[in-house]
């Protein structure tokens, strides 16, 4: 309720809650009428829905965007330069989020796929777990570069059976922001999985942290989808056996690496 007083009278909000919290924030916009941003990267878990999927049914009168994109708080704050998507369905919302965001520092592109740009988001904090992962059992470049690429596939193959465009997911909301969640010592994603692959005990790593990990509760959301849409995605569902089954992490990487040989997609 006091929520909903304090939007009341805004035309442009932008929500930045955790995925589990992000329905009940959602919930208290349903007479909102303006724009409504999601930079949260996540997929409910109960309904798979993407978060702009979730204001969407929630807030049904607002204009619904998204930002997405590689974009490390810190180095945001400190002005570094860097690039991001404002996605919407509609192109026009998108440009008027846009106008709002751009800077010389911030470069703001536009798309028009919102489901893709937020799956992208989404998706690539399960791999950058799986990347940290290989960190902490001491896995050099060639195998993180190998990963990030294959991943780049099995996420493009999730998210156009979802219905997304196949080409968001080498753009800046897919690629771009694997690359440095996989890549960056500043990912929380990547960090998590480090501690999993050095032999730290998941409950242990989840009763400490103190920052939201997305990709822990994402990775669930995703391997349902993948198995609802009948889609491959051996990373993920590796990331599934080590977070939800108990799988040690060398088991998750040797039943990864000995898959049967394929041509490449």
């Amino acid at each position: 309720e006091d929520l909903a007083v304090a939007v009341g009278g805004a035309n442009e909000i932008i929500v930045a809650v955790p995925s589990r919290a992000f329905r009940t924030v959602a919930g208290a916009l349903v007479d909102f009428r303006g724009l409504a941003v999601s930079v949260t990267k996540g997929i409910e878990h109960d309904s798979g829905l993407t978060m702009c999927g979730v204001l969407q049914a929630c807030a049904p009168r607002a204009k619904v965007a998204a930002l997405s994109g590689p974009t490390l708080a810190p180095e945001v704050a400190r002005g570094i330069p860097t690039a991001i998507v404002a996605a919407s369905s509609d192109l026009g919302v998108a440009r008027v989020v846009q106008s709002l965001f751009h800077r010389p520092a911030f470069r703001v592109y536009t798309s028009g796929d919102l489901l893709g740009v937020e799956l992208g988001g989404a998706l690539k904090n399960i791999i950058a777990i799986a990347a940290g992962v290989g960190d902490g059992l001491g896995f050099g470049d060639n195998a993180k570069a190998a990963l990030v690429t294959r991943a780049v596939a099995e996420m493009r193959r999730l998210g156009v059976a979802c219905g997304a465009q196949a080409e968001t997911f080498t753009g800046l909301s897919g690629l771009g922001d694997l690359t440095v969640t996989c890549f960056s010592k500043l990912s929380r994603n990547r960090g998590f999985g480090e501690e999993l692959g050095r032999g730290v005990p998941l409950f242990d790593l989840l009763a400490a942290s103190r920052h939201v990990v997305e990709g822990h509760p994402t990775t669930r959301s995703a391997w349902q989808l993948a198995r609802k849409h009948g889609v491959s995605t051996p990373i993920i569902e590796q990331v599934h056996a080590m977070l939800y089954e108990g799988k040690d992490v060398k088991a998750a990487v040797r039943d990864l690496t000995s898959r049967d040989s394929k041509a490449e997609d």
